[in-house]
């Protein structure tokens, strides 16, 4: 990696990954750089979704707004899950109304074993070159996350070829066509650490792997179809901690947190965290969770809940944050109220 970039001020996120104790929980927002902002807004009137993300100086600026606007712990990349499928050959397009559409989805035997892992970082430079330009534009003021789709998570919309509740398409190509769905799956995971290898060498901090869509998988089926690919990926990703947020996969934190090489496990609001720390024997460090619908609560109830959640987690070996990203309807002054009220919180005296 290179040492040309500006000494890190705030390391407060690397210290809570690393399990050191701290003197707050570190706290950033899943998609905090975007679409409740209005100066994201401006920008997205002139700009398409992948003119944006594709276009390094402007994914930096989007990337650093939420950092002058709320002065969050830490910075994740503006970019896209489905950048790894763009360089698979998959035609990605953003419908407004309906989300990602996939112009030429993975339909038969053939189409999933012509899906090869080939020159993926370089396919992707725009993502490096914006990771580089943002590492120095942030003047280390505070660490930048970089972040990959996990390969079930990929899988579901390369098969299923759009946004959906259940991906019924890409479980039914699972189910019928096993091996040439494993052939996508170790594709997809091959691409994923060479994507987030370049993603370290260009000046990722830390990197995020989102399995978005793991919690549609049967316990059996997480086993199988998502738990190997997450624990490859892991492994593989060795110079800057990995936090691995498994969506809706409540059932699989034990073997997560035992299994896995990751820094910390992710956490959706459908998990208590005293269940969380339960099943995690508080072993490892656990980010959320709060349900960001809530950030449309008052001032002070925002406050409130925000406080009730650190001291449920406890404040070391957790990173605030909401249970997944944040929604374009919340207001900016309500999600500084979250920002803020982790950073003015005061651990209880223990007794």
């Amino acid at each position: 990696m290179s040492n040309n970039f500006p000494e890190l001020k705030n390391d407060l996120l690397l210290r809570a990954l690393r399990g050191e104790e701290v003197e707050r929980p570190p706290v950033w927002m899943m998609r905090q750089a975007g679409r409740y902002l209005p100066q994201y807004m401006k920008l997205r009137k002139k700009y398409t979704f992948f003119e944006r993300v594709e276009t390094p100086e402007l994914a930096c600026e989007i990337t650093i707004q939420p950092i002058d606007e709320l002065e969050p712990d830490a910075a994740i990349l503006f970019s896209d899950i489905l950048t790894i499928p763009q360089a698979l050959g998959i035609d990605v397009d953003l419908v407004k109304g309906k989300g990602p559409v996939m112009e030429n989805p993975i339909r038969s035997v053939d189409d999933a074993f012509a899906i090869l892992a080939e020159d993926v970082p370089e396919k992707l430079n725009h993502v490096m070159e914006a990771i580089t330009l943002t590492r120095k534009e942030l003047n280390g003021r505070v660490p930048l996350i970089g972040f990959a789709g996990a390969p079930w998570t990929l899988f579901c919309y390369m098969v299923q070829g759009e946004g959906s509740k259940h991906f019924s398409k890409a479980k039914a190509f699972m189910y019928q066509h096993p091996d040439a769905a494993k052939h996508v799956m170790k594709e997809l995971t091959k691409a994923t650490i060479d994507y987030l290898q370049a993603q370290v060498d260009a000046g990722a901090q830390v990197v995020q792997l989102f399995d978005s869509w793991s919690g549609l998988l049967s316990p059996e089926d997480f086993n199988e179809w998502a738990m190997p690919y997450l624990m490859e990926i892991c492994d593989a990703i060795d110079e800057v901690p990995v936090i691995l947020f498994a969506k809706g996969s409540w059932y699989a934190l034990e073997r997560l947190s035992f299994k896995s090489s990751a820094a910390a496990l992710g956490i959706d609001w459908t998990i208590t965290p005293e269940y969380a720390r339960e099943k995690t024997r508080g072993d490892i460090v656990l980010q959320g969770n709060i349900d960001p619908s809530k950030l449309l609560m008052s001032i002070d109830e925002i406050e409130h809940q925000t406080k009730r959640m650190i001291d449920r987690f406890g404040p070391q070996k957790y990173i605030a944050n909401l249970g997944h990203g944040i929604r374009p309807n919340i207001p900016v002054d309500h999600a500084r109220a979250f920002v803020d009220t982790v950073k003015e919180y005061e651990a209880k005296a223990s007794t």
